[in-house]
């Protein structure tokens, strides 16, 4: 049924409620996951690929680590980090990489947070056809 997962990553303690769920849904559904973080600072938004920040060092090391849980949990894993918008990067990628699904971690904002700092879940749900999973990170 979902054959790629694209997991989105945010590098925050939220992601961590996203993780759990896949690797047991990719376990059972024999899926082939793409980790996917969208790094959005200043550098990487101005210098794109080529940019080189303490973000993009963290992000890197990050999706690093996610990806070696993943494989050593015997799940085919890839990741990629892209640069600009979130929810432009996302998009790229559910077309490039032919993703069944869209796994993301949600912060739980309200409505009025969302109005203000954006919501990437929002956007997608009107740019895309396939299902969006979201899971709400516990509030600690």
């Amino acid at each position: 049924m979902y054959e790629t997962i694209l997991v989105t990553l945010d590098s925050t303690p939220t992601d961590r409620a996203i993780i759990e769920h896949i690797k047991q849904l990719a376990k059972l559904m024999q899926s082939r996951v793409i980790l996917l973080h969208v790094a959005d600072g200043w550098a990487a938004r101005t210098f794109g690929p080529d940019a080189v920040s303490p973000e993009v060092t963290e992000d890197t090391m990050y999706l690093d680590q996610v990806t070696r849980e993943f494989q050593s949990a015997g799940i085919p894993t890839e990741a990629q980090l892209a640069f600009g918008e979130p929810s432009k990067e996302i998009i790229k990628f559910i077309e490039q990489k032919g993703c069944d699904l869209v796994a993301m971690s949600t912060h739980g904002h309200g409505p009025l947070e969302d109005l203000i700092l954006g919501s990437v879940a929002d956007h997608l749900r009107h740019q895309i056809d396939i299902p969006i999973l979201m899971i709400r990170a516990a509030n600690k």
